[in-house]
């Protein structure tokens, strides 16, 4: 079975419309309780942004609030969830093109995301993204929080046999290094060029996605079918 997995931040969703946003929200409410001091950490939270949110918690958050990591998380969470549903948020330029695409030339499609469980839903639901993903997968569901691993286990799950891995940051590029998989970097909002070099493709928009995919996989020329006209 051929696949295509991507991740979710900055790679499908402008994460970066709802997150200024979220996290002032969050620690304005840390600050009322007196549990913050200064400025709202939004370049630190950029700059490692693609990191699991529990590793984030250990950078930020905890620095300050001690053993209440999980109440942090839990604020920021809903913060995040909320927006969306508000439609603060907004997948990437033709995102849902591609994805309708890949599904219409059989290939699967999967998410595989440092993100949350819930926070990934919200996002899958707000956008019916289960049209055309078979399966999203959280960085919670790994005990290693490792994006590597987590690729692995899509594909052994789902007896995947030639997968392309798309995402922004290090850990996606890294995992379709473990995993012998071709590596498409998306030099987006959160991309760092240090990082993208290390990809095999570079791309500067997913309509570049369907061509990189039909000569990996040496399929003929993509279906136009599209499932809104369908």
């Amino acid at each position: 079975m051929k696949a295509v997995i991507f991740d979710m931040d900055g790679t499908l969703f402008q994460t970066d419309r709802i997150l200024e946003t979220s996290l002032e929200d969050t620690f304005e409410q840390l600050r009322l309780q007196g549990e913050w001091e200064g400025e709202t950490p939004l370049q630190l939270y950029r700059d490692i942004m693609g990191v699991p949110l529990p590793k984030y918690g250990k950078h930020c958050f905890l620095t300050a609030l001690g053993q209440q990591e999980s109440i942090v998380i839990s604020i920021f969470l809903e913060r995040l969830i909320r927006n969306i549903g508000e439609g603060l948020g907004a997948l990437y330029p033709n995102a849902v093109n591609v994805l309708e695409k890949l599904k219409a030339n059989d290939i699967q499609i999967f998410v595989a995301s440092n993100g949350l469980k819930k926070y990934l839903q919200s996002i899958v639901s707000h956008y019916s993204l289960d049209r055309f993903v078979a399966g999203t997968y959280s960085i919670e569901q790994i005990e290693t929080l490792s994006k590597s691993d987590l690729v692995k286990t899509i594909l052994n799950k789902h007896f995947v046999t030639e997968a392309i891995m798309i995402g922004d940051r290090m850990s996606d590029i890294q995992a379709a290094k473990d995993n012998n998989l071709l590596s498409i970097g998306c030099r987006f909002d959160f991309a760092q060029e240090e990082e993208l070099q290390f990809a095999d493709i570079v791309i500067e928009d997913l309509s570049e996605v369907p061509q990189i995919v039909t000569h990996h996989f040496q399929l003929q020329s993509f279906s136009t079918y599209s499932l809104e006209e369908g």
